[in-house]
C-alpha cells in the first residue's frame, strides 16, 4: 500500500525546500516506512540539494543510454527495463530512495518501451509506503510517466498576485489528473496576507492548506538546510494535519 503526494509549482516557488521540509516530519511521524523521492523537475533540483548530481534518469532507460551487463538475449524488454530502473535508484539513507525522471515519452507514445517503462515505474513505487513527486510545474507532466492514483497534490506559491495566479492556473491544469485533495502552500509570506492577495485567492476559490511565514535567518543560509527551518516544520505541522493522508491505498 503507497500514499503519493505530488509537489507543483513554479520555479522558485519553494516546492523542493517544502518537499523535503515534509519529508523530515513525515520521518518523524512514520519512522518505520519507506520512502521513494521521485525528480520529476527538468531542473534536477531536489538531487541537487540533497548533494547527489545524479546522471542514471528513466530517461537514459528510454534512449538506451543505460547498458545491461549480462547477457540481454536472455531477457525480454520488461524485464529489463525492471531491472534498469532498480539499478537507477539511489539510496538516500536507510529507508529512503530517490529516482530521477529527466525527459519522459509522451502518455499517447506507443513506443513499447514507453509502456514497458511505465509498468516498470508502477511495480517500482509499489514498494514503497510514501512516494514524493518533485513535479515540472503541474500533474500533466508527471501523468506521462505514471499514470497512478496522486492522494495529495500541494501547489506551492509565493504570495504575490502573479504567485496566485499560477496556482490558479496549475490547479485547472492539474485537476483533471488529480485524484485525491488538491490545495495551495502560500510559502514565504511575510506579515500576513495582504488584502489584495486574500480577495484574489477567494476569486479564485483555491482551498488554501496553509501558510508558511518567511524565515529571515533562513535567508541568510544556504537553501540546503531549508529542511531543518524550525518555522517551516511549525507551519508544515500544521499542515501536514489538514491532509487528508490514508494508511495506504492500492496502485
Amino acid at each position: 500500500m503507497t500514499t503519493t503526494i505530488a509537489f507543483t509549482g513554479k520555479s522558485g516557488s519553494g516546492k523542493t525546500s517544502v518537499l523535503r521540509a515534509l519529508l523530515e516530519l513525515l520521518q518523524e511521524s512514520y519512522s518505520d516506512k519507506t520512502f521513494l523521492l521521485v525528480d520529476s523537475d527538468l531542473s534536477l533540483e531536489l538531487g541537487l540539494s540533497l548533494g547527489y548530481d545524479i546522471r542514471n534518469t528513466i530517461y537514459g532507460i528510454r534512449s538506451g543510454k543505460h547498458q545491461y551487463q549480462a547477457n540481454v538475449e536472455d531477457i525480454s524488454q520488461q524485464e529489463f527495463v525492471d531491472w534498469a530502473l532498480e539499478d537507477i535508484v539511489e539510496p538516500v539513507s536507510d529507508n529512503i530512495d530517490m529516482i530521477v525522471t529527466w525527459l519522459l515519452g509522451s502518455k499517447d507514445c506507443r513506443c513499447p518501451i514507453t509502456s514497458d517503462i511505465r509498468n516498470g515505474f508502477k511495480k517500482l513505487i509499489k514498494r514503497y509506503d510514501f512516494v514524493l513527486f518533485d513535479c515540472e510545474f503541474d500533474l500533466k507532466y508527471l501523468i506521462q510517466l505514471v499514470d497512478c492514483p496522486i492522494d495529495a497534490t500541494l501547489i506551492i506559491a509565493k504570495p504575490t498576485q502573479e504567485g496566485v495566479r499560477l496556482a490558479h492556473r496549475i490547479e485547472d491544469y492539474s485537476k483533471k489528473y488529480a485524484t485525491g485533495q488538491m490545495g495551495v502552500i502560500l510559502n514565504q509570506v511575510k506579515n500576513g496576507l495582504s488584502a489584495d492577495i486574500s480577495s484574489l485567492l477567494n476569486c479564485y476559490n483555491l482551498d488554501i492548506l496553509g501558510v508558511i511565514p518567511f524565515d529571515e535567518e533562513l535567508s541568510k543560509e544556504s537553501t540546503t538546510n531549508s529542511k531543518n527551518s524550525e518555522i517551516i516544520q511549525e507551519a508544515l505541522k500544521e499542515i501536514l494535519f489538514r491532509l487528508n493522508l490514508p494508511a495506504g491505498r492500492k496502485i
